[in-house]
């Protein structure tokens, strides 16, 4: 850090000393403690200064920690003012190019004032300027801005808690402490550089809003950071004698110099008018509400109120009635050269509101229809005033008395009709709470979907039902009647509303049918289970049933233990759409036969082979020895018993059927005398 300083200056110097100068605070040493007090930092003829006294660094070079600075041209944010340093007040002006770092080894002590007041007891190197004043007003206040080198952009962890310390100490005669007015805004928090500091540095940031900035070379004063413009301010009583001493020093060691600028003509006697009456903090003024305000002061000799800066005509009272928005501010004269202003008076006035709509409706959304819906509290609140200024926040309660708000998304807990209250949360007193109807229509025609089929070719009209007031079909483009024809499958939706303007859908579900088309019977035959899978083509659209006697149906398309035979077999659309039917057979062998000439059973064979265009295949008989004992075809009357003419016993006997289709089946039956 010391190192690129010193380059930067170096830099600096070759450019030209007058190219500095001109960006630049400059700092005089010449000027009397009593002028800097009363020339500068008050510069009012209303002032009553005396007992002014300042102390700092006793340098071998004459030079001085306090002075007067200017800053006129430059970005620094005071034109001028007084400078109070923990070194050389020459070394303050910019460029940000080194490290000022004086009082070393010269015996500069610290302030025990200072150190009772920030709880220190290591303070060195302290500045101080102090006197005696008395106000007119009840309210002193000046601006300041505290810089350091000790605010670093790039600091390691243990310097984050290095900090220069300083105050500014008010008492009134006879009181033995003081009260620090160097205090972060709305706190009793010290201002210094752990307490002010802002981002971007591994050191934590404190009430950043308050710190200007991390400076880097080209910057009006040498200093590594400062804070933004703070305001000092007391109560006072006007008449009485205050000690003021403004002191800074250096915390620890001497090391890193700090300093105070205080803003020329920036300590002000004024009068403190009472609370700014703004919507923000919530206490406006109520529409025609009139505020009295009284800045009575002994001894003054006149007044005159300003609204906005200018001068009210014939306002020249103590008091002043104030009845439109505005800043005012009020100068009290003593005498014919002094009239110090007071502190300005900033009022706002509450809007009167006017109601655009305070009644909301909503369908009753739940399939219940119980008169209770969600309503949008935000939707409602925008909709509530016509002139709602943008800073108002509305809060909804149930009642009148309650303090917890409504949620957003609100459901109403009365059926059908409930009041709620909207109240104006940020601007207390001027507004009650207003009414708000929350109504819910309900829908009670009951609707019920419908699931239809619809076969080839066919048209079907959707009927959404009667005594209604609008009708909407989800059909591109959309239909706005009653009834609809379609002729495709699909979803259709309807949208009804009734006489309340509440809407309710009904949905169609449309499946489109067809007769079926048989593509196969698959028949597994010659089994201890016979079976037949009825195979429909894919092209068929509907959903299908099966039946072998037109009567009974089923949805599986098999059907199982079937006897040798012929059968025909229905399949059925389900919707409606027709039905188709076909013959099919069972093969199978006869498990015995009785060839005893009664005209019954007396033959072996298997019939309707022909059926199944197998009358070709060979069909042939053995006894159990495997003797061949009769070859017939599948057309064949079949085989009666016998052998080369004779009479075969009972028994069992085998057989083979060889099928023109290719397979093969074997078996055996009984042969019964």
């Amino acid at each position: 850090m010391n190192t690129f300083k010193n380059t930067i200056s170096i830099l600096l110097f070759l450019l030209g000393i007058q190219f500095g100068k001109a960006q630049n605070i400059s700092v005089d040493e010449g000027y009397t403690p009593q002028d800097l007090v009363e020339d500068i930092l008050i510069n009012s003829t209303c002032a009553n200064v005396f007992n002014v006294s300042v102390s700092g660094g006793n340098f071998a070079t004459g030079e001085k920690s306090f002075g007067y600075f200017d800053g006129t041209g430059t970005t620094f944010p005071f034109q001028n003012g007084i400078i109070l340093s923990t070194g050389k007040i020459n070394n303050a002006p910019g460029p940000n190019s080194y490290l000022s770092d004086d009082g070393g080894n010269m015996g500069w002590n610290g302030d025990s004032d200072l150190n009772d007041a920030l709880g220190l007891s290591n303070t060195f190197n302290a500045t101080i300027l102090e006197f005696d004043f008395i106000p007119l007003g009840n309210r002193i206040s000046f601006d300041y801005i505290f810089s350091s080198e000790q605010y670093l952009s790039n600091p390691s962890s243990n310097q984050c808690n290095y900090t220069d310390g300083f105050a500014f100490l008010l008492k009134r005669n006879g009181e033995t402490s003081y009260q620090n007015l160097a205090v972060v805004p709305n706190t009793n928090i010290p201002v210094k550089v752990n307490t002010v500091r802002g981002s971007g540095t591994i050191c934590p940031p404190a009430n950043q809003a308050y710190f200007d900035a991390f400076n880097d070379t080209n910057h009006p004063t040498n200093f590594n950071g400062q804070t933004k413009i703070l305001k000092a301010e007391s109560d006072v009583i006007p008449g009485e004698t205050y000690h003021i001493k403004l002191v800074i020093a250096d915390e620890g060691n001497y090391r890193f110099d700090s300093a105070i600028f205080l803003g020329g003509g920036s300590f002000n006697f004024g009068i403190d008018l009472g609370d700014d009456r703004l919507i923000a903090t919530g206490n406006p003024l109520c529409p025609g509400e009139t505020l009295t305000v009284d800045a009575t002061q002994v001894g003054a000799t006149g007044y005159q109120w300003f609204q906005n800066t200018n001068p009210i005509s014939g306002a020249t009272n103590p008091t002043y009635n104030i009845t439109s928005a505005g800043e005012y501010t009020v100068n009290i004269f003593y005498g014919t050269t002094c009239s110090p202003p007071s502190e300005t008076l900033k009022i706002e006035y509450a809007e009167s509101l006017v109601i655009n709509q305070n009644s909301f409706t909503e369908c009753d959304a739940d399939a219940d229809q119980d008169g209770k819906t969600v309503f949008n509290l935000d939707n409602i609140k925008n909709l509530l005033f016509t002139n709602l200024p943008a800073g108002y926040v509305i809060s909804f309660f149930e009642i009148p008395t309650n303090t917890t708000a409504l949620p957003t998304s609100y459901t109403n807990t009365i059926p059908n009709n409930q009041i709620i209250y909207a109240r104006i949360m940020n601007v207390q007193g001027c507004y009650s709470d207003y009414p708000v109807n929350l109504r819910v229509n309900t829908f009670d025609a009951v609707l019920v979907d419908e699931t239809i089929g619809l076969c080839e070719d066919s048209i079907l009209t959707l009927d959404a039902g009667s005594g209604f007031s609008t009708y909407e079909w989800n059909t591109i483009p959309p239909q706005f009647t009653q009834q609809i024809t379609v002729n495709s499958g699909g979803i259709y939706e309807v949208t009804v509303t009734n006489v309340l303007n509440c809407p309710k859908t009904k949905t169609f579900t449309i499946e489109a049918s067809g007769i079926a088309t048989i593509e196969n019977v698959a028949i597994n035959d010659f089994q201890e289970n016979n079976t037949a899978t009825i195979e429909i083509s894919s092209a068929s659209l509907g959903d299908y049933e099966f039946s072998l006697d037109g009567v009974n149906y089923q949805d599986s398309n098999i059907f199982n233990n079937l006897n040798a035979g012929e059968y025909t077999v229905y399949v059925q659309d389900k919707k409606g759409c027709g039905i188709v039917f076909e013959t099919f057979y069972i093969l199978d062998f006869p498990k015995y036969f009785t060839p005893n000439g009664d005209g019954y059973n007396d033959t072996w064979f298997i019939k309707n082979l022909d059926k199944r265009n197998l009358e070709n295949s060979v069909i042939t008989v053995f006894d159990r020895y495997g003797k061949l004992l009769k070859q017939i075809s599948g057309v064949s009357e079949g085989w009666n018993g016998t052998f080369n003419g004779n009479l075969l016993p009972s028994n069992d006997y085998w057989f083979e059927i060889k099928l023109t289709n290719g397979k093969s089946v074997k078996g055996h039956f009984t042969l019964k005398r």
